[in-house]
């Protein structure tokens, strides 16, 4: 047989594939785009002489050489991963403290099962949320007091920090039970004017739905506010007004018929966030492998959590 072409990257995009169940989730899994995946793939295969997988499964079905290369995967990559996460620790890389800001309510949510899966691979590391919600998380990360903030935009203008991008998610409006407008197709600004919007107590600038949808279209609707999604679903289940949250937010909660959903615009309302760091630690040497890991991390166990995210 040639010299073989398998090399881990190899291996790490069949592991993808395998957590995602299609080419397009495993490309953005991999932060390589979806062509560039899929030449690998084909690369493999044209080695081999044999498919790997079948294109038209959902979710991806592999044939019985790509379940052989699948085994390896499976025992080589958590070995290659750990055997680097020990090399970090020997110059002195592996322990430290990671200080997380965030700016919405429910990246708790989320961001939990992600600090568990980082605690497995990192157990020396110290994580900690910076207490109380942040206005301007990227602001704590100039003045040293976070290393990590989760938003929702960056400014363009931004500077001394690095952005990786995490992932979309659809915003839905949440209404009572029976509520005449979930017999439309979609709800439009004008459809919020008249009934009150519960929303989190944060600046404008921070919901989604009205910087992208009423405030273009010159619609205030009466406002109350409530610290707790769970206190927000109530006030909406009893009739005193309108929800916009993330879909993945509020699934248990609809799959139970406490409240009910409606799409925001003809195609959809969408939000995503971001993990910023400061720049240069790379460059100078101060450089935590945890805290570039703990980005993929977020990625990774969002994909295998969050019904309905599409990875960015």
């Amino acid at each position: 047989m040639p010299t073989s072409i398998l090399d881990l990257r190899h291996l790490r995009t069949l592991l993808a594939l395998l957590e995602s169940g299609s080419v397009s989730r495993a490309a953005a899994l991999q932060n390589v785009t979806q062509s560039a995946l899929s030449h690998q793939l084909k690369a493999l295969e044209e080695f081999y002489g044999l498919t790997l997988f079948e294109r038209k499964s959902a979710p991806v079905a592999f044939t019985p050489a790509g379940r052989r290369l699948l085994e390896l995967a499976q025992d080589v990559i958590p070995a290659v991963d750990r055997a680097e996460r020990d090399i970090a620790r020997l110059t002195g890389h592996g322990a430290g403290k990671l200080r997380i800001a965030v700016e919405c309510h429910t990246c708790f949510d989320w961001l939990m099962p992600s600090m568990d899966a980082l605690r497995l691979r990192w157990p020396e590391v110290e994580q900690d949320i910076v207490s109380g919600f942040q206005s301007d998380p990227v602001g704590l990360l100039h003045q040293d007091r976070a290393d990590v903030a989760i938003v929702s935009e960056v400014d363009a203008d931004e500077r001394g920090v690095g952005v990786y991008p995490l992932f979309e998610f659809d915003i839905v409006a949440i209404l009572p039970l029976g509520h005449p407008l979930l017999a439309r197709d979609h709800l439009v600004a004008a459809d919020f004017a008249d009934e009150t919007l519960i929303t989190y107590p944060v600046p404008d600038e921070m919901l989604d739905l009205v910087r992208q949808v009423l405030r273009p279209a010159g619609v205030e609707p009466p406002r109350r506010t409530t610290e707790l999604t769970v206190a927000m679903l109530q006030l909406v289940a009893s009739g005193r007004g309108f929800a916009a949250l993330p879909l993945w937010a509020v699934q248990t909660y609809l799959q139970r018929g406490y409240v009910a959903q409606q799409r925001i615009g003809e195609g959809g309302l969408t939000g995503r966030l971001y993990a910023v760091t400061r720049q240069g630690k790379k460059e100078t040497g101060r450089d935590d492998a945890y805290l570039e890991d703990f980005v993929q991390v977020m990625r990774e166990t969002s994909l295998r959590t969050l019904p309905g995210i599409r990875l960015l």
